[in-house]
């Protein structure tokens, strides 16, 4: 890979992210929103929203991954450049969403993030997957709440890490004690979590209130190939599973297994393709090593750009008609975390990883591109470069 300035350097700009988040985040515990304190927002509306049972406020807290997604963000934006003291203004809301972490992981009776909504009429679901019926076990029913999230679970363990390196760089707080956290964490989903053994063991999209796997096969399992929750056998295991057909389908992950009683093409969690949970699962198998694996899901994502005109839909069906993707009803096209598809399609064909503070800014193009290569406009540490690929390495 060579590395080509196009710009002169400039300092990234931090105070108004940092500004943001101390005044989203949840300072005392309120039933109606959701708020608690050190919990970091869902989702932000100009009205109150009513739909049947739900009745949701302008500003709803009703979230169990967002608070640690901002840690792995702020730990992503340190990677990418912001200088260390740029840091201290984060510092606050940081050891708040630590703290809401740490809390939460506490008060629970086996020692994992769960989420169960105590008003009545918020989200019964509160993962990114938050359809009243999307927690589905293998015989197709719905599984009750308190549930605890797979993927949560492997945010919270990359955000600890994530954290640790943070407090580190900073001189503040407790490193180590971070690092045992996401590791103790770690275990008990190891221990709780997996389902079936041999070629058939799968990781379950969560566990229901009595603490038993919702074995559902799903689109979840994806979500934590990238945390570093598992190991390197372990993250093979959870590949080959989503590589089958039942989930892999010709324009994505699809959120629930074909085989499930429950599987419907067209249901909002329960068999349609997300383009942004199949970004995140191929960001895993990149991460992974995974790169056989990683082009096939790269090539299934450029096939439903193709087939959109190059606008990601939110979601589309799970099943093609012929060799078009069947729209979604109101499926948002475009939407911000679907069109950022087209960002992690880049950095996965080239390898793209960077850490400024490792000393890290380096490609393997080892995949779907052309020896001879350019990718423009990546931003590391407020640099813009042009990345080039060639028949030679070059540094």
């Amino acid at each position: 890979m060579h590395a080509q300035p196009s710009s002169p350097p400039q300092p990234p700009r931090a105070g108004r992210i940092g500004a943001r988040a101390a005044i989203l985040t949840g300072e005392t515990h309120d039933l109606a929103t959701a708020a608690e304190v050190g919990k970091i927002l869902h989702e932000v509306r100009r009205a109150s929203f009513e739909d049947h049972e739900i009745a949701l406020p302008p500003l709803y807290y009703g979230t169990v991954d967002a608070t640690p997604l901002w840690i792995c963000l702020l730990h992503d934006t340190w990677r990418f450049g912001l200088p260390t003291e740029g840091l201290r203004e984060f510092l606050p809301t940081l050891q708040a969403a630590l703290g809401w972490m740490e809390r939460s992981v506490a008060q629970s009776t086996d020692g994992l993030l769960r989420y169960l909504d105590d008003s009545g009429h918020g989200l019964s679901n509160q993962g990114w997957k938050d359809s009243g019926d999307a927690m589905r076990r293998a015989d197709g029913s719905i599984a009750p709440a308190p549930i605890a999230l797979l993927e949560a679970q492997g945010y919270a363990v990359e955000a600890a890490r994530g954290a640790a390196r943070l407090l580190e760089a900073l001189g503040e707080g407790d490193p180590a004690g971070w690092r045992s956290w996401a590791d103790a964490l770690a275990g008990r989903v190891r221990d709780h979590f997996w389902v079936g053994s041999g070629e058939e063991a799968y990781l379950a999209m969560a566990l229901d209130r009595d603490g038993r796997p919702v074995d559902g096969v799903g689109s979840n399992m994806g979500h934590v190939l990238e945390t570093g929750l598992l190991t390197e056998e372990e993250s093979a295991r959870v590949v080959r599973r989503l590589m089958r057909p039942d989930l892999l389908t010709p324009f994505g992950v699809a959120t629930l297994s074909a085989d499930n009683p429950a599987y419907n093409p067209l249901g909002y969690h329960t068999g349609s393709v997300w383009t942004h949970d199949t970004a995140i699962a191929l960001r895993g198998l990149v991460a992974t090593g995974h790169r056989a694996e990683a082009d096939i899901v790269i090539e299934a994502l450029l096939r439903l750009a193709q087939a959109v005109d190059g606008r990601f839909p939110e979601l589309t069906s799970g099943e093609p008609l012929g060799s078009t993707a069947v729209p979604y009803p109101a499926s948002c096209r475009p939407q911000a975390w679907s069109a950022a598809t087209a960002g992690v399609l880049m950095t996965a064909a080239v390898g793209l990883e960077v850490d400024v503070p490792g000393g890290v800014v380096r490609t393997d193009p080892s995949g779907v591109l052309p020896r001879q290569w350019r990718l423009q406009g990546v931003t590391v540490a407020g640099e813009e470069l042009t990345l080039e690929g060639g028949p030679e390495p070059r540094s």
